[in-house]
């Protein structure tokens, strides 16, 4: 288990996350690339919420396919388009976390790859095994 760290001379999170975890020694470290909202058929959904549910859903299954889960995920870095939609990333990105709850960033950047694409996630895990 990871140790949390909220200072109380930092202000507190303003959502559900950490400032900061220490991962105990020992723990195997599981690095993602970023996942975006695309399923194996390569359809894109249009809107962001079932963008986010793809890239969480991708998530999980990496997690999975490394014996892991959301419990483990220490960092999550999300990229959205559009500033107006942070609240439903962080929706979508809440249903998600467990506890202990990860440290995450989230940056309105002006685009990937493709125009179409209008959320990335990325995460970071840790567990000892």
């Amino acid at each position: 288990m990871s140790s949390i760290f909220n200072p109380p001379s930092v202000r507190k999170p303003f959502g559900q996350y950490n400032h900061g975890l220490l991962v105990p020694p020992g723990a195997s470290l599981l690095v993602t690339s970023g996942q975006l909202g695309i399923k194996p058929d390569d359809t894109i959904p249009a809107d962001l919420e079932g963008q986010a549910e793809l890239c969480f859903q991708a998530v999980e299954a990496i997690l999975t396919e490394a014996g892991m889960g959301f419990e483990d995920v220490i960092r999550i870095s999300g990229f959205v388009t559009r500033r107006e939609d942070f609240q439903t990333y962080m929706a979508v990105r809440d249903r998600y976390t467990k506890e202990p709850r990860p440290v995450s960033t989230l940056l309105v950047i002006g685009g990937f790859t493709r125009p179409e694409f209008l959320v990335e996630v990325e995460v970071t895990a840790a567990k000892v095994f």
